[in-house]
């Protein structure tokens, strides 16, 4: 069985790491398609066997690429010997993803070192209670929360750029301020001496290379030398060099031709905590790509109030297990999903569903964990908890479609998989034309032209391009009631000429309901709807629903029937107060003898109008006429805002074509294709694909899935069958289907960002490496200083980031006026 295995990795630093991540994890047999994403810093891969998981941790591990791990500590309950702590601990590693487990009998505690991605505690509490010992997270484990890390690592970077700025600080204003102001100069040279200046600033930049910036070297060196370099091998090799010329010129002066020595300390103590500066805005940014997330997580609350022997207890979320009876105070957050057993209350499920308006909630109604509670009380039976939650769920969509690779990015990944050693040559190669056509002092000019070209590069932005706006923009659509189930469906849906929607339950509500109520003279509505209902209230068609739905809501009295009788396709028949009443289609005529009652001249009209008639007799007369309708066909609005992002809207229906024409009249809708059954959607949507271009079918019930598999993009509403959920590539959490145009909304502005930051990562390479080889030096005399190419190389990514960032200010489509 194949297992979709998510981890979190180390030691990523550019796109070039992102390609040998990749061909480390698809070098191990029985490994699938794998994808590894630079900004969240995790790879998604499948397996055929539980036991592959290990080989390709060892793989990236070989690769210097290892897989982050996190320890939790368990409290389990029922260990009484030495054979129950081998059980429970034999649980534990029998989970995928736990490098190892043991457990304590005195303090009957457990502890596990996990895979970070791969499982989670919740999971491995489960495993242990499945083997007969119920365990809870204990309280004050470590946390295992990304965002905690991600913290750790801005404040590390911070504190390492701090040191190393006030470090390097002294050397650049002795260096530099000796060139702005020649007095500076001559005031070391007459006091301390030039040579203890370049001791003093060899000293301090050793230290700043050993200290904030061995980063660069003990990733880049070992890398450098298995010949896959990346962004930290051009650090490491540019200012390696640029140190060791400057203390080959200082220690051993006799090497060098007259009026060529020179020291370039300032060069390596600048780049690095330039470098520095630059990883921790990339830090703080890439941050903020995953707040989105984040902030889903921040839904779920620690505790909750559970019924446990008749007593309200104050438990961890861990703790609940379906089930359980949960109390709720107004304005709490609930904790798990479940189902009313008493109270009332309206619930805010805007940050699941987008939705501003709360929902009513009384016995049997749904609510959902995360969602806020109003001003009423509410007792509730657990029903999904932990995974299995909506909010759970919603997470696990959202973190799998950031992790995808888009096809655009196939073309980047080709470039970045040579760019560094690309790099690597063109500095050599400047270093040598330098050395053989440039002028005196030609070592010195070449080795500043070098370091400068393997400064400036910046993979990194490349790298960063596509799955920062991927995260950013997929986090936002979720926030918006948008899931995008499949990464790559964010590239296919901008790319849409037309979209499809199935009437039933996207036009429409998927119910009927009573629309209009038609009356022959001498009958008022209540008498009349009091006879219909009264027939109805036996039937379970879902036309009689709505007939009892309307007379409830009129406050009809609806009599007693007795001798109840269908005929099946036409209607049904039954004594009310002494009188045979029957109920149906205009065509049904069960009693022989009757007659029809004039009329409104309105009647005929009502099937031009999209509505179905019905007729109801009492026998001896023929006097009432209702029409069933559509009960939500108000999406005039979304379709107008559909067609004003250039898109074609059809509508693929089983109805009529009469029926159909009418609704997509009062719609707006382009095409319409009628008279279809369920398995000719498929073929109505190559058809549409075929006039159009690339199409996109919204639908919600399980015949629909064939066609939503089919489309080049499926949206499922969410109200919808989980049949179709699972074949869709969308998914609108709301149920509401104006959600598509959100949907393409967002698309469209990622792709548009991705498209920007693509151009500008390329962009400035191609301009700036040319500059840092010297190209301007023959017609201006100007070369790039390696402390100019440190700081354009760091602001290059900030800018792929920010710009990315900007994706989190996406806002819903304003409806267009009716």
């Amino acid at each position: 069985m194949t297992q979709v295995v998510s981890l979190a990795i180390s030691g990523m630093s550019c796109a070039s790491c992102v390609g040998r991540a990749e061909r480390a994890i698809t070098a191990v047999g029985g490994v699938g398609s794998a994808s590894v994403n630079l900004a969240s810093e995790t790879a998604q891969f499948s397996i055929d066997r539980p036991e592959t998981l290990s080989e390709v941790t060892t793989a990236l591990a070989a690769a210097g690429y290892p897989p982050r791990q996190q320890t939790t500590r368990l409290t389990v309950e029922g260990m009484s010997c030495a054979s129950c702590i081998g059980r429970v601990e034999r649980a534990l590693r029998d989970v995928p993803g736990v490098v190892t487990a043991t457990a304590n009998l005195a303090s009957e505690t457990a502890q596990a070192t996990y895979l970070e991605g791969a499982v989670t505690p919740a999971d491995l509490a489960a495993a242990v209670a499945a083997a007969g010992y119920p365990a809870t997270i204990a309280e004050g484990t470590p946390s295992d929360s990304v965002a905690d890390r991600k913290a750790a690592e801005i404040a590390d970077l911070r504190r390492m750029t701090l040191i190393s700025a006030a470090l390097t600080l002294p050397v650049f204003l002795v260096e530099m301020g000796a060139h702005l102001f020649p007095g500076l100069h001559h005031l070391i040279a007459r006091t301390i001496g030039m040579e203890t200046s370049w001791t003093i600033q060899l000293i301090l930049t050793t230290l700043v290379m050993a200290g904030p910036g061995q980063r660069f070297y003990r990733k880049g060196i070992p890398l450098l030398l298995r010949g896959t370099p990346d962004m930290n091998s051009l650090v490491a090799i540019g200012t390696l060099a640029a140190w060791g010329y400057s203390t080959l010129a200082l220690v051993a002066p006799g090497l060098f031709p007259d009026g060529t020595r020179a020291v370039y300390f300032e060069a390596a103590a600048v780049i690095t905590t330039l470098i520095l500066v630059g990883r921790y805005l990339e830090a703080r940014a890439k941050g903020r790509t995953g707040a989105a997330i984040q902030r889903l997580i921040g839904l779920r609350p620690k505790t909750a109030r559970v019924e446990r022997e008749g007593q309200l207890v104050e438990v961890p979320i861990s703790a609940i297990g379906p089930g359980d009876r949960l109390h709720l105070r107004p304005g709490e957050r609930i904790a798990v999903d479940g189902v009313v057993i008493s109270g009332h209350s309206y619930v805010d499920e805007s940050m699941i569903t987008g939705e501003p308006i709360p929902v009513e909630k009384a016995e049997g109604a749904g609510v959902v964990g995360g969602t806020v509670n109003g001003t009423g009380t509410l007792s509730f039976r657990a029903t999904a908890v932990g995974q299995q939650t909506v909010l759970a769920q919603i997470i696990r969509m959202v973190e799998e479609a950031q992790g995808a690779k888009l096809p655009i990015q196939a073309q980047v990944d080709r470039i970045t998989g040579v760019f560094v050693p690309m790099v690597i040559g063109l500095a050599v190669l400047t270093l040598a034309l330098w050395l053989i056509f440039g002028p005196d002092p030609s070592l010195a000019l070449a080795l500043v032209s070098g370091v400068s070209v393997l400064i400036i590069a910046c993979p990194c932005a490349m790298g960063l391009a596509t799955p920062t706006s991927i995260m950013v923009g997929t986090g936002r659509a979720a926030e918006l009631g948008v899931l995008f189930r499949r990464g790559d469906a964010l590239q296919r849906l901008q790319e849409t000429r037309v979209v499809a929607l199935d009437k039933t339950g996207t036009l429409t509500e998927g119910r009927p309901e009573m629309t209009s109520l038609h009356l022959a003279e001498g009958w008022s509505e209540a008498k009349a709807l009091a006879l219909i209902a009264a027939v109805e209230e036996q039937s379970e068609h879902p036309i009689a629903r709505a007939i009892l739905r309307a007379a409830a809501a009129r406050g009809a009295a609806i009599p007693r029937a007795e001798s109840f009788e269908t005929v099946t396709g036409l209607g049904a028949l039954a004594l009310v107060n002494g009188q045979k009443v029957s109920v149906g289609a205009d065509r049904f005529s069960p009693a022989s003898g009757s007659r029809s009652a004039r009329l409104p001249r309105r009647v005929p009209t009502l099937r031009r109008a999209a509505r179905r008639r019905f007729t109801q007799r009492r026998r001896g007369d023929h006097r009432r006429h209702w029409r069933i309708g559509p009960g939500k066909a108000r999406h005039a609005r979304r379709d107008r805002a559909l067609q004003g992002l250039g898109l074609k809207v059809a509508m693929i229906t089983g109805d009529n074509r009469r029926t159909a024409e009418a609704i997509a009249s009062r719609l707006g809708i382009d095409a319409v294709v009628a008279e279809v059954l369920p398995a000719g959607k498929v073929a109505a949507i190559n058809d549409l694909r075929a006039a159009h271009g690339a199409t996109a079918f919204v639908g919600d019930g399980i015949n629909d899935a064939p066609a939503l598999a089919a489309a080049d993009t499926g949206i499922a509403i969410g109200s919808g069958t989980d049949v179709a959920i699972e074949a869709a590539d969308v998914v609108l959490i709301s149920g509401d289907p104006g959600g598509v145009v959100t949907a393409l909304t967002v698309s469209r502005a990622v792709m548009r960002n991705i498209r920007q930051n693509l151009f500008w990562a390329f962009a400035y390479n191609a301009a700036l490496i040319p500059v840092a080889a010297g190209v301007l030096y023959p017609v201006s005399g100007t070369l790039l200083s390696p402390m100019l190419a440190a700081g354009a190389m760091a602001l290059s990514s900030v800018f792929v980031l920010s710009n990315a960032l900007r994706l989190r200010r996406i806002a819903s489509p304003p409806e267009p006026a009716t």
